[in-house]
């Protein structure tokens, strides 16, 4: 578990540096220039990322009984709302669409709802402070990001095409039906049981 929380904190916090020390991260950016702050980031983030998966499979392995059984209808709803994680996922990196403009910040919220999917099903203790954090931090980035336009130091996406809505949809529940058919176990090391 210990390496699980250092990795949470390691990558959240990485992740929340334009918010608790934006001097620290301006000074960056100065001394290294942005595509030097860029690729320090990147390299930052990737690390701490494979630290949190790497605490996380640990903390797993280490884990006793849940706190708590989910039904197992439940997985349904937690497919429902993966599905439309993932689709706000998409529409946060493509051209904006209705769902983009419409959330405003699609990739937060996308971390939202994945968040609260998975603590609908994992009664695990590891697995709710992780999913309990995420979503934590995503509700911070939110007010951050909100205040920040309020500032007029970031502005909204503008739309472009309902073309880019249909592509969000059509691409985020292939990758959910992916997920379904392999590419969690693959990744993550467990089915998803999908309950009759």
């Amino acid at each position: 578990m210990t390496l699980l929380l250092i990795g949470l904190v390691a990558f959240l916090g990485t992740h929340l540096i334009r918010i608790i020390a934006p001097g620290l991260r301006n000074g960056l950016i100065e001394k290294l220039g942005k595509s030097g702050w860029n690729g320090l980031y990147s390299v930052v983030s990737v690390a701490t990322l494979a630290l949190l998966v790497y605490g996380f499979g640990q903390a797993r392995l280490a884990s006793g009984e849940a706190l708590w059984y989910a039904p197992p209808w439940m997985v349904h709803v937690t497919v429902l709302l993966m599905s439309i994680a993932m689709v706000l996922l998409v529409a946060s990196v493509i051209p904006a669409g209705y769902i983009a403009v419409k959330t405003r910040h699609p990739m937060i919220t996308s971390v939202k709802v994945w968040a609260l999917a998975h603590l609908l099903v994992n009664g695990e203790l590891y697995a709710i402070i992780t999913f309990v954090a995420f979503l934590g931090w995503a509700v911070v980035l939110r007010i951050a990001a909100k205040r920040r336009t309020a500032r007029g130091e970031a502005t909204e996406r503008a739309y472009i095409s309902w073309i880019w809505d249909l592509v969000a949809v059509v691409v985020g529940l292939g990758i959910v039906i992916g997920f379904i058919h392999g590419i969690h176990l693959w990744l993550i090391g467990l089915p998803i049981p999908m309950a009759g």
